[in-house]
């Protein structure tokens, strides 16, 4: 058995203790890859990998329960590559803070030696840096599911125009425009755009989150032309009539009160401009919920379903109370496919409880998954825009 390791020789190479490792194999965080005979552990050159994940987590502060549910199947290479991609941008978000203490403390320093007056405000504001870990684990699952939900659609869709050139060219941007994107996300709508974009239009990308939002922009990069704001949708913080064009780009059905956020839209668009929100149907993916409820039919993969609330067999009505010239416009696109790990990814990303029911199963649902689109997998896509005019 060369290939692999006892207990101890793996806690040794990977500059652990040995009751770290069997910590984390009780904790189902680190199960060995094999056992011998008499039950000993076995470990693999890839059990590293998930290692260092766990080593990585736990040291940006993530609690075990946590690590256990974002290590899921971390021994596939496009999951683990997913994931490594999102360890990279929150180590560099901690980086940049930890910037900011030193500078701070320099500033204050320099400060007492002059004895000048002090500015505690600044230092007392780096005591919210050390509440930095309670969001680091939604920004870890917010980058990681995103990265899984681009890569099925960017990688395996039938039209190959793309979701976001396409809703781009719809948008008619003009020079002149300001145009403000609600629930922006990392950017794709514009990074993917950048060459497309006229010169003199000023863009706001707004999000809730600002780990998020940081992640627009490191991909849009340095232009004057784009500004960023975190703010909860439901009070946009500009004035009446300042925009000539609002985007909510598949994100409506995510506020909690709909209404108010259309009459928030309403009140900040010019008179005559418009509202682009982009939504789906329930027949949009439907065979994703097929496939694990198949598997297993206590598995949800939305503990909402975000059509119900704003989709697009309902959407016209909702709108009418606030808008007028409705206009909806469909996208014609659909996924082929017959590898398994894009759909898992796509799966695990969900914001149901698959990951409760999978935790302990995972090797079992991807042998599962495999045979089920081996011989290649349809899945539909029924997904568009609505334009409405504020008159």
């Amino acid at each position: 058995m060369s290939q692999y390791y006892t207990s101890g020789e793996f806690a040794k190479k990977a500059h652990v203790t040995l009751r770290t490792v069997r910590y984390y194999d009780q904790k189902n965080l680190l199960k060995p890859a094999a056992h011998a005979k008499g039950g000993a552990r076995r470990y693999t050159d890839q059990d590293f990998a998930k290692l260092q994940q766990i080593l990585l987590l736990k040291y940006l502060g993530f609690s075990l329960s946590n690590i256990r549910e974002m290590t899921i199947g971390s021994g596939d290479q496009q999951l683990l590559l997913n994931s490594l991609q999102a360890q990279k941008r929150l180590a560099e978000e901690r980086l940049e803070e930890m910037k900011n203490v030193v500078a701070a403390i320099d500033s204050t320093s320099e400060a007492l030696k002059a004895n000048k007056q002090i500015d505690w405000q600044k230092m007392l504001d780096l005591i919210h840096l050390t509440a930095m870990d309670q969001s680091l684990s939604l920004q870890y699952k917010n980058a990681t599911n995103i990265s899984a939900r681009i890569r099925l659609h960017r990688d395996y869709s039938l039209n190959k125009e793309g979701w976001f050139p396409w809703l781009f060219s719809n948008l008619h941007l003009k020079p002149g425009m300001k145009v403000l994107e609600l629930g922006a996300g990392n950017g794709a709508l514009w990074s993917q755009n950048l060459e497309k974009v006229p010169k003199g239009v000023t863009i706001v990308l707004s999000d809730i989150s600002e780990g998020i939002l940081a992640d627009a922009k490191k991909e849009i990069g340095d232009r004057s032309q784009f500004q960023y704001a975190v703010f909860d949708a439901q009070k946009i913080p500009f004035e009446d009539n300042t925009f000539d064009l609002v985007i909510a780009n598949h994100m409506l059905f995510y506020c909690n009160d709909i209404p108010k956020t259309l009459k928030e839209i309403r009140r900040v668009l010019k008179p005559g401009a418009s509202l682009v929100c982009s939504t789906y149907s329930k027949r949009h993916m439907h065979e994703i919920t097929d496939l694990v409820q198949n598997f297993n039919p206590n598995i949800v993969l939305s503990s909402t379903n975000l059509y119900e609330r704003f989709g697009l067999d309902n959407g016209k009505q909702i709108l009418s109370q606030f808008f007028d010239n409705i206009v909806c416009h469909k996208y014609d696109d659909a996924i082929q496919l017959s590898e398994a790990m894009p759909i898992i990814s796509y799966i695990l990303s969900c914001h149901g409880n698959q990951n409760e029911f999978l935790l302990n199963h995972y090797q079992e649902f991807k042998q599962y998954v495999n045979q089920q689109v081996k011989d290649g997998f349809h899945i539909t896509k029924d997904a568009g825009f609505f334009e409405a005019v504020k008159e």
